[in-house]
């Protein structure tokens, strides 16, 4: 696991926290950004995703070649 996966994830769980938070005092602009610090940290952790998995070719790469 990669810091950019548990950024994401962390900034996931922080929007479900905001967007909830929204909802109990019926603030539509809070729910917003709920959402919003969802998508950004569903995106940071698909890029760690990405990264770990071309980590996981080089390393597979380059046992090969040995």
């Amino acid at each position: 696991m990669n810091k950019d996966q548990i950024s994401g994830t962390a900034k996931d769980i922080a929007g479900k926290v905001q967007e909830g938070a929204g909802k109990l005092v019926g603030s539509t602009e809070q729910q917003l950004k709920g959402l919003e610090k969802q998508i950004e940290g569903k995106a940071e952790k698909r890029a760690g995703d990405v990264k770990e998995l071309v980590q996981d070719a080089k390393d597979i790469v380059k046992n090969a070649v040995k």
